[in-house]
């Protein structure tokens, strides 16, 4: 048996890279997985998979910056299992910029998804958690919200807002025993990263792969991650083993950040 045995988890993002992998790993526990993406088609594909490896899946179209797409999630997936026990809020999105060249409709644009839509999913998941007196919610924030990079402001002050929604919402879910934390990833071999390297190389004149390469230099352990390098963590504080903590952020990161 597993240890999420009969357990209903949302994952949003879950259409690719740490999302998927998480979702691949939940169900391999034995929960059953909602892949909630804006991208339905890979979400479908995800749950595909799960379902052909004999695991239990289905796929939500979630556009996370929407707080009543959120509500209405929660809402007919309560419906429909009767219970949710965990919510991983995954889905995030980034933005190569200077400091002095972001605009605020950018900055708006990175905060609707990483930081709004984030805490208005978490509030709707908090209700059925706080009736049935248990739940895990487990937030990605990242290292870029333990420290602040000059081409990534925006995105480096919304994953240190994680960090702290993460610590408030730990402190008023814990008397209805709901366990709050976050996982800060680091330099991550995933699509979304292809792309930041991308984006990086057209401002800095690096070639395609050169950044992510350079940022391996940096890597106590000599390599950056891939998306499994998650899953065990994830799976750890979405199971009774993580009962007694809250409100934490673990690095995974290599040890990039020695803090």
């Amino acid at each position: 048996m597993g240890t999420l045995e009969n357990k209903i988890a949302i994952i949003t993002g879950a259409a690719s890279g740490m999302g998927k992998a998480m979702a691949l790993g939940y169900a391999r526990e034995g929960a059953h997985v909602v892949i909630a993406d804006l991208n339905l088609e890979g979400a479908n594909a995800v749950a595909e998979e799960i379902k052909q490896a004999g695991g239990s899946a289905s796929a939500k179209a979630l556009n996370v910056a929407n707080p009543e797409e959120s509500k209405a999630l929660v809402e007919d997936v309560v419906k429909e299992h009767g219970h949710l026990d965990i919510l991983v809020n995954n889905a995030g999105i980034g933005l190569i910029k200077s400091v002095q060249e972001t605009t605020p409709q950018e900055w708006d644009r990175i905060f609707n998804v990483n930081v709004k839509g984030l805490f208005f999913l978490t509030q709707a998941a908090c209700e059925p958690m706080r009736k049935q007196r248990s739940g895990k919610i487990i937030s990605m924030a990242s290292i870029a919200g333990r420290r602040g990079e000059a081409l990534v402001s925006a995105y480096c002050a919304s994953k240190a807002t994680v960090i702290s929604i993460t610590q408030s919402v730990a402190m008023a879910m814990a008397p209805y025993g709901v366990n709050v934390n976050a996982m800060a990833p680091g330099i991550v071999d995933t699509p979304y990263w292809k792309e930041v390297d991308k984006q990086f190389g057209e401002i800095t004149g690096k070639a395609e792969g050169e950044t992510f390469q350079d940022a391996a230099h940096g890597i106590p352990l000599g390599r950056t991650s891939v998306a499994d390098d998650v899953v065990p963590l994830a799976i750890f504080l979405a199971s009774a083993g993580s009962d007694y903590i809250t409100g934490q952020t673990y690095n995974v990161e290599g040890g990039m950040v020695m803090s």
